[in-house]
């Protein structure tokens, strides 16, 4: 007889961490959107309250302000970003196309977000994230050229490659030039393509991923 309450009570604490995780989840959904459509400064506490269904109070407390929303930001669409670019894992061809499609969801945010970090302090760790990541990825997906170097040999054509499928280029093709994705896939692909067999005399092909 004494266990119901016991089982009662663990019941509760169950379904109010439960209401606490979803609370959580709707909040950082909420910033993220905002932070796609808006430059931080114009984000505030009370639109993010709003848009999640809670007080001003419940976000401060459970986030401390802006940059610790800022924090959960990184933390939550990293692993979507990663499973986009994982997709293309193949060729080089499929993992630029990959890389394209992704930018065309984040690359509009992500370029918005760059011409802030000398304002925003609490988005240098994020954004730092960003670029180890996508130097990781890069390195993942040219392995096969950069295993023909070493060295400064090495470390010089990686930057290489990095620069020609940064997000900037993206904006330009994109943006700028006005090209439809499928032309800047055709264009950076040819970019880097180019590249390599500067370097290897032949086009390198993508070792898949383990």
């Amino acid at each position: 007889m004494k266990s119901k309450p016991t089982q009662t009570r663990a019941y509760n604490q169950g379904a109010r961490a439960e209401a606490a995780e979803e609370t959580h989840q709707r909040i950082v959904d909420a910033f993220v959107a905002l932070v796609t459509e808006h430059w931080l400064e114009d984000i505030t506490l009370a639109e993010v309250a709003a848009r999640s269904g809670v007080t001003v109070q419940t976000v401060i407390r459970r986030f401390g302000g802006k940059d610790g929303l800022i924090d959960a930001f990184k933390t939550a669409i990293g692993p979507a970003i990663e499973a986009r670019r994982h997709a293309g894992y193949g060729s080089i061809a499929s993992a630029v196309t990959a890389l394209v499609a992704d930018y065309e969801i984040t690359g509009d945010s992500v370029v918005r977000l760059l011409a802030q970090e000398q304002r925003h302090p609490a988005l240098k760790p994020v954004l730092a994230h960003g670029r180890a990541s996508h130097r990781k990825e890069t390195e993942r997906v040219f392995a096969e050229v950069l295993e023909t170097l070493s060295g400064a040999a090495r470390e010089r054509h990686l930057k290489g490659l990095i620069a020609f499928t940064d997000v900037y280029v993206w904006q330009i093709y994109r943006r700028d030039m006005g090209l439809s994705q499928k032309e800047t896939t055709a264009l950076m692909l040819e970019t880097v393509t180019k590249f390599n067999a500067a370097v290897t005399g032949t086009p390198a092909t993508m070792r898949r991923a383990s």
